[in-house]
């Protein structure tokens, strides 16, 4: 045989050979996918008595703010298939036009559109901006503390962005982004991203990306310094823009041959979602959905493992009882957290941002409290195993005991 001929079939063989890692995570994630199922088949349903449990997501964009292919049928349409109840939308602010009044609003096919800004100050910290303004572009030129000001006056909502970025972390922003699932998967080796993708993206395209997530320490740690010092509130999002993939070819129209996307708008709503509780006698609405998020009566679940829909978390004195992000007077030897899971899970409960209990597989928990501090908890999803044994499948928001 030639030498070039046998240099070629070395290089096919060790091509051959380089694809069977990935062929075993296809049917990993086959598995994995069984397991999912098993657990939604036996999931826990639970309704909460006072509340009605919302489901959505927070930190979205279309081709209105920029560098986003996304239109509005294929925002529609990812909403619909993951039966959302909301989406709040964060369109870049522009000089000539306000995004955040163009974009989707209000009731369309009977999911909520919110319309909000993303925009960074002049002090090159970035925030959401909830509902949005048509001076969301003039407010660029703020400082943090002017921008800050002017935003409470009008009543609206300022999230801290891309804290991992952030300076002056006194300003007095309403709550923190604590996940970001673009900033989450922007750390992934692209070239085995590729070979993963290539086996398992067109049967598992939201476990294979899941598998890439990873718990946001950084953040969280950061979150929970702050949450000592005064009550805010933290929410997560998939900040999507469908705009990661390739084509063949194309035009301005849209008008693409083999066009396809990694992170189309029906995946990323899949993975990531904001649950809002808001009080039974009240309907959806954009004044009941964002006050119920400004007060942290939300928390954050990574739906792609399973359905987090009824989770609670609260605490009782005896006297009264509250939900997450709520304040609650602490009197000894009569308060306790309890929380309530839809899957047997692992609890963990946080004080002042250090771990101090965890839970044994079960569906609820009832903990004594003995002394004041600010509480949260994290749910894991054991079963599921390794990597996800180590990323949260539910993040609450905090309980405040005074």
């Amino acid at each position: 045989m030639k030498i070039w001929k046998k240099i070629l079939l070395i290089l096919v063989c060790v091509g051959i050979l380089a694809q069977v890692p990935f062929v075993y995570q296809l049917f990993q994630k086959k598995s994995l996918a069984r397991k999912i199922a098993e657990l939604e088949a036996n999931r826990k349903d639970s309704k909460n008595p006072e509340f009605n449990e919302f489901k959505g997501v927070i930190h979205v964009h279309s081709w209105l703010g920029g560098h986003s292919t996304g239109d509005f049928e294929e925002l529609l349409v990812g909403a619909q298939k993951n039966e959302l109840d909301f989406v709040v939308m964060t369109e870049h602010a522009n000089t000539f036009y306000d995004t955040s009044m163009m974009t989707l609003r209000g009731f369309n096919e009977g999911v909520l559109f919110i319309g909000g800004n993303e925009l960074d100050t002049e002090n090159q910290d970035r925030y959401l901006l909830l509902p949005g303004s048509d001076k969301a572009e003039e407010m660029t030129r703020e400082s943090n503390e002017e921008f800050l000001e002017i935003v409470h006056s009008q009543d609206k909502i300022a999230i801290m962005s891309y804290p991992e970025k952030y300076k002056e972390w006194d300003s007095k922003y309403d709550g923190i982004e604590v996940f970001n699932m673009s900033t989450n998967l922007k750390g992934i080796n692209v070239p085995y991203f590729l070979f993963d993708a290539l086996w398992s993206f067109g049967f598992y395209p939201e476990l294979t990306l899941a598998g890439y997530l990873k718990r946001p320490h950084v953040s969280l740690r950061r979150f929970d310094e702050i949450s000592m010092k005064r009550k805010i509130m933290l929410v997560g999002g998939p900040d999507a823009h469908s705009n990661i993939g390739f084509h063949i070819f194309g035009d301005d129209a849209q008008h693409k041959f083999l066009n396809f996307k990694f992170d189309q708008y029906e995946n990323a709503f899949r993975i990531s979602r904001t649950h809002v509780l808001i009080e039974m006698e009240k309907q959806l609405s954009q004044e009941t959905l964002l006050g119920a998020i400004k007060n942290g009566h939300s928390f954050l679940g990574f739906d792609v493992f399973a359905d987090t829909t009824g989770f609670s978390f609260s605490a009782t004195n005896g006297r009264e009882t509250r939900i997450m992000g709520d304040e609650i007077s602490f009197i000894e030897n009569q308060t306790e957290l309890k929380g309530t899971s839809p899957q047997v899970a692992q609890f963990v409960v946080f004080k002042n941002g250090e771990m101090m209990w965890e839970s044994d597989q079960t569906t609820e928990f009832d903990l004594k409290i003995t002394d004041k501090g600010v509480y949260r908890v994290e749910v894991f999803l054991n079963s599921l195993g390794k990597p996800f044994d180590q990323m949260p499948w539910i993040v609450s928001n905090p309980i405040y005991l005074n």
